[in-house]
């Protein structure tokens, strides 16, 4: 049996992955800051899943959590982050320091929870374990201050990767579009841009949690020991990976 590891596995794109490993009967911890969502969760998952709370972005909090999860770890899923620009104040974009703590916040969420995590579990990790983040295609696009924190966290991926290699583990990244069923956007997204983004993808459609939990739980498979250090587009083409 498996251990994987999911952060932000609450809700969205972490829990449709946390429901593609409980159906392949591994035993799944996810994790994130809101306890409710996560109980919640862990319910719906059934016995094999179990729930731990911290803030993947701050160390004090990895250290006092790192008791409570496994003591191997199959498969890390750095999944948690999110577009934090979505909370900022516009009024403050001319002072300098709301536009660093601007920055350092999507730096922090999308970036340093996961390399921070990995570093934590790095001595957990088994020989031929798979670590699978998250990315959008706005790091090859822009947006804010959230593009270049994704595209900051493809390329600390090259370089775990390459650490990790000899060992047999595997690290890659998994850069969504639109995708239904997800937080990303909360309310801010209109029917009109929503369309927009449906009609720049080759399918037609917008993408689902479980496009792109398959396409995790594909890379975090005996299949995918040869593939590393990439850059997987599950967007419909909107986005073409070349």
């Amino acid at each position: 049996m498996r251990h994987v590891v999911i952060t932000g596995g609450g809700t969205g794109i972490g829990l449709a992955a946390a429901e593609e490993f409980v159906k392949a009967g591994d035993r799944v911890t996810i994790t994130g800051r809101r306890q409710q969502v996560l109980r919640d969760a862990a319910t719906r998952l059934g016995p094999l899943a179990s729930w731990v709370s911290f803030d993947a972005a701050d160390p004090a909090a990895i250290r006092n959590a790192l008791p409570r999860l496994p003591d191997r770890v199959d498969v890390l899923v750095n999944n948690a982050g999110g577009n934090t620009d979505f909370d900022r104040d516009q009024r403050a974009d001319g002072d300098l320091d709301g536009v660093a703590a601007q920055w350092r916040a999507n730096l922090d969420a999308n970036l340093l929870s996961a390399v921070l995590l990995t570093a934590a579990l790095r001595p957990r990790l088994a020989d031929n374990a798979r670590i699978v983040s998250m990315s959008s295609i706005a790091a090859r696009r822009g947006a804010g201050s959230y593009g270049p924190a994704k595209a900051a966290l493809e390329s600390w991926t090259g370089g775990i990767a390459a650490e990790l290699g000899p060992r047999g583990i595997t690290a890659n990244v998994v850069s969504p579009g639109l995708t239904h069923g997800s937080e990303f956007f909360r309310d801010t997204l209109t029917s009109e841009r929503e369309q927009w983004m449906i009609a720049e993808t080759k399918t037609h459609r917008a993408g689902t949690t479980a496009d792109v939990a398959a396409t995790i739980a594909f890379l975090a498979s005996p299949a995918a020991g040869h593939i590393t250090g990439q850059v997987i587009y599950v967007n419909g083409g909107a986005y073409l990976g070349r």
